[in-house]
């Protein structure tokens, strides 16, 4: 009997199809469609947010919009057909501001080094997700430090929003400045801001897409895009837009000029984030839909995922907050996901289009995930001290010193020096000394 059971399990896991015996009737494959559908309409706005934090990083938007929708497909493809969960794969929010704003402006790689970046990423995540190690990295770090990670980086994109819609603007005596209240820019974000969260609250389906085509629209009849580069934009969405730039994206990831140092400690940092930022969330939707003995293969799936982003052209793949609606329209097999991914190439056809969203439109739904990830705040313990200050470090470092390696740096290095400190070095496990003096080594060879 045991044997039987155990070659049931084999073959669920080594067959073609995503659970087809689970979902074998008309009603359930028709439920597993609506899924698909529900959690694409949910998370098609990343294809505009993420192509426009990529080009901050230089890279063209057209190739950035190509790369988001065939690295989002790819990894819905493989969460259905290996992870056999209705996890959706995307670039995620935080991970790609790592990449832009930390790798590429804080570190000074190029974005083709920082593709690299992802790939090796990608290729050590693959190596965790097929041990133990993803279990041991999380359990040598505190609590604590990893939920102050989540509440560093929701502000960071909060401030990164504040930017991109033009709220606020650098001042040479104070930093930082509120924009004028006369600039129209600046009522489109915190309309389109009060929008969004008012849409969510009520539970509107398809919410941050509605929020996007909202501030677009009233950035237009406002005047917050100007006539010339309305001009511009319609041209692209009149038949210029660019296909063959993608072509100086696509696989142009590369090593030469990074420093060992230097891409030691962006791939560790990366490879840190993608683990901590996947473990708990796919746990808790295998929870959701009923389905946790999927943990491995879909952490599995997300890791291969990873390395093909890299390829693309594009910050990492994460399992999304947005996977929790399709779970919600009775989505539970692989086929959710591989309905989902399939609606992303159909996206290609109408990618001119999404060239006409100016950042006002995005900006608010940076502000707006930022704030989804601050209930984490909840979970850290600032008492005692040592434990509380170095959560603290990471939450304010992070978007004060805009890098989230450095922020995640400085937090881990003072709780290792905290709990020697107060005579519990016993109680902090020996691999996160191995981190902390990584990180610290870090420190080093940039005073160098």
């Amino acid at each position: 009997m045991v044997r039987q059971k155990e070659h049931s399990r084999a073959q669920a896991d080594s067959g073609p199809l995503p659970n087809a015996s689970v979902r074998s009737t008309a009603g359930g494959m028709r439920q597993e469609l609506l899924a698909g559908v529900v959690s694409f309409f949910a998370i098609v706005y990343i294809i505009i947010v993420n192509a426009s934090i990529l080009a901050d990083a230089g890279i063209p938007q057209e190739a950035g919009i190509i790369a988001t929708v065939l690295a989002s497909a790819a990894g819905c493809f493989i969460m259905g057909w290996w992870g056999k969960a209705p996890i959706i794969l995307v670039p995620g929010m935080g991970i790609n501001a790592m990449f832009t704003y930390t790798l590429v402006h804080g570190m000074g790689l190029t974005w083709q080094q920082a593709l690299a970046v992802v790939v090796v990423s990608g290729i050590c995540f693959t190596i965790i997700s097929f041990t133990s190690l993803a279990e041991q990295l999380r359990a040598a770090i505190p609590e604590s430090l990893q939920e102050a990670i989540s509440v560093g980086i929701g502000l960071m994109l909060v401030l990164i929003g504040l930017q991109k819609g033009g709220v606020i603007v650098s001042d040479a005596s104070t930093i930082i400045a509120v924009q004028s209240f006369g600039e129209p820019g600046v009522w489109v974000t915190f309309a389109t801001l009060a929008l969004t969260c008012i849409l969510f609250m009520r539970k509107v389906p398809g919410h941050l897409l509605i929020a996007i085509i909202f501030g677009t629209t009233l950035a237009y009849v406002t005047g917050a895009v100007s006539s010339g580069a309305a001009g511009a934009v319609g041209a692209e969405a009149n038949g210029t837009f660019s296909w063959s730039v993608y072509g100086d994206v696509f696989g142009q990831f590369t090593l030469q000029g990074v420093s060992a140092a230097s891409m030691a400690v962006a791939v560790f940092s990366m490879t840190l984030v993608i683990v901590f930022e996947n473990v708990g969330l796919i746990n808790a939707q295998l929870n959701m839909c009923g389905r946790p003995e999927r943990f491995q293969r879909a952490m599995q799936a997300n890791a291969l995922s990873v390395v093909t982003c890299g390829i693309f052209g594009t910050s990492p793949t994460v399992a999304t907050v947005e996977t929790a609606a399709g779970i919600s329209a009775g989505g539970r097999t692989g086929w959710t996901s591989i309905v989902t991914g399939s609606l992303f190439l159909v996206t290609l056809v109408a990618l001119p289009l999404l060239t006409f969203v100016p950042d006002q439109a995005v900006a608010p739904i940076l502000i707006f995930i930022g704030g989804l990830m601050m209930p984490a705040v909840k979970k850290i313990r600032f008492e005692p001290m040592a434990e509380g200050l170095p959560a603290f470090f990471i939450i304010a470092f992070i978007p004060l010193m805009h890098s989230i390696v450095d922020g995640i740096a400085i937090g881990f290095v003072s709780y290792a020096l905290f709990q020697i400190a107060v005579g519990k070095a016993r109680e902090v496990k020996p691999l996160f000394y191995v981190i902390s003096v990584l990180f610290a080594v870090h420190f080093v060879l940039q005073a160098l």
